[in-house]
């Protein structure tokens, strides 16, 4: 059965601190861990983001950060549904008093957790709702209210009084001092591949072109009917006592968008804009014929 392993390497006596200021991941330090664990694997890069605010590694990736006092690395392990039986050069890649490792599958609901301190399984419990695989060591007080049946509903029988995967996020809580989850800080890792994949391209956006005020203005004025191609205007008929017609409105919008292009463009626009913005307006003035 494959699960998801997150394990968390401790050495410092708060991990919670260091979590909760959202430090940045290191890329090499992932490369040069990778390199010692097994040198034979081709390493790629392949992103880098929170962990627990995207989807879990898959077969064949790592995701990895090295934090002051904690490290956390993250896989996908094939037939592994005890824990008591991760393999020792994962287990002891790096050293560490505390050992915390939580095992997932959403699928199936397995679910499982373990404490190693010292070298020493302290720990384990994995299971399904209707198996359990491993159950070593002392229950946690967090773990009272699952055993007590406060937070699922009964299924009878000889299913556990629990869902496996709901005890897991509690014991990452309990023992980490942060929630592991999307509402929690931000634990920022980067993602390598192990299974020979190239490195992700990411192409730069096309850059958009950026009409000059003088193209605004011809648009403008050929949207609206202005210059001539209108036939039908007559510089002599007076329109004074009139509001402004929908075409008068739409010109001084486009005017005005104009002027916010240009400030965003660059103090070097502002000087042709105001002409500009006096040659809209005199079409403005003219405009306001049905």
């Amino acid at each position: 059965m494959d699960a998801v392993v997150t394990l968390w390497f401790v050495t410092t006596a708060d991990p919670a601190r260091v979590l909760a200021a959202e430090p940045r991941a290191d890329r090499g330090f992932g490369r040069k861990y990778l390199a010692q664990l097994n040198p034979a694997w081709p390493i790629t890069p392949i992103g880098q983001f929170p962990l627990n605010r995207s989807a879990q590694a898959s077969t064949g990736e790592f995701y990895i950060a090295g934090f002051p006092g904690v490290t956390v690395v993250q896989t996908v392990l094939e037939d592994t549904p005890r824990l008591s039986e991760l393999d020792p050069r994962l287990l002891g890649s790096l050293p560490a008093a505390d050992v915390y490792a939580f095992a997932v599958n959403e699928g199936t609901g397995y679910g499982g957790f373990a404490h190693w301190h010292g070298g020493e399984l302290k720990r384990s419990l994995c299971a399904l709702r209707h198996e359990l695989f491993e159950d070593s060591g002392l229950p946690h007080p967090f773990e009272s209210p699952y055993w007590a049946g406060e937070r699922a509903d009964r299924m009878g029988g000889i299913s556990l009084p629990f869902e496996p995967v709901d005890l897991v996020a509690e014991a990452q809580r309990a023992w980490l001092g942060v929630d592991i989850s999307p509402e929690g800080p931000d634990i920022n890792i980067v993602a390598y591949a192990v299974d020979g994949r190239p490195e992700p391209k990411v192409g730069e956006p096309p850059h958009a072109r950026h009409r000059d005020v003088g193209e605004l203005a011809s648009a403008a004025a050929a949207k609206l009917g202005l210059g001539a191609g209108r036939g039908d205007y007559d510089d002599y008929e007076d329109h004074s006592e009139e509001g402004p017609s929908p075409r008068s409105a739409e010109l001084a919008r486009l005017a005005d968008a104009s002027t916010q292009a240009a400030r965003r463009a660059g103090r070097g626009l502002v000087r042709r804009l105001k002409s500009a913005r006096e040659y809209l307006d005199e079409k403005l003035r003219h405009s306001d014929r049905p």
